[in-house]
């Protein structure tokens, strides 16, 4: 979700790399999840990260997964993007449908371009800029969040929300053929629960 300007604009990214690689590459892989975790349910990104950062150890056929937090999308994330072969931007959201909605995300200039919060689609439009070349394949996973006021833990229904969209990530980075992103508000019994060892 989007901050209010200057809200955390001094916060260093949070980096976690499971199973990286090569010393000298980027995992194939990277979840970008953006967020407040002072602002109640705007933490749900941020959480995001953390569980998938957790659970990559116990789940070596995902592969090497980076994880990458941070308060909000800046145009030095473009940089992030380089060497990967999928990208799945993660971010609490009050418009998404309950539990999540998935989106493929492509390359576009918008008016978040020249901001100091960008949108996914300006990220990518700078990786095109500097690369000169296509992005990774790239999707949002918007968590659906109702309260997002400041020094508010994250509320339960939106923890329930945010176990549902882990189970489709899980599902998302395993090692059989990706799944079709879902309809917005696909019903949580309709998410498959690859998550046996978790805990």
């Amino acid at each position: 979700m989007r901050l209010p300007t200057g809200c955390g604009a001094t916060q260093k990214a949070k980096r976690v790399t499971i199973e990286s690689a090569a010393p000298a590459m980027n995992a194939p892989t990277l979840i970008f999840a953006w967020g407040n975790p002072s602002r109640g349910d705007d933490a749900l990104g941020p959480l995001f990260g953390e569980r998938i950062a957790t659970l990559a150890e116990i789940h070596p056929e995902w592969g090497a997964v980076e994880c990458l937090t941070d308060f909000q999308l800046q145009v030095e994330h473009a940089l992030d993007l380089h060497q990967r072969k999928r990208v799945l931007f993660v971010d609490a959201s009050i418009d998404a449908d309950a539990p999540y909605a998935v989106s493929a995300v492509a390359a576009r200039r918008d008016a978040s371009f020249t901001s100091h919060a960008m949108t996914p689609q300006a990220v990518l439009q700078v990786y095109v800029d500097i690369e000169d070349g296509p992005p990774p394949p790239a999707w949002l996973l918007a968590i659906r969040g109702e309260s997002f006021e400041l020094g508010a833990p994250v509320a339960p229904p939106a923890q329930n929300n945010l176990e549902a969209a882990l189970r489709w990530a899980a599902n998302w980075l395993g090692p059989s053929p990706q799944p079709s992103p879902p309809q917005s508000g696909e019903r949580e019994s309709e998410i498959p629960s690859p998550l046996a060892g978790e805990g």
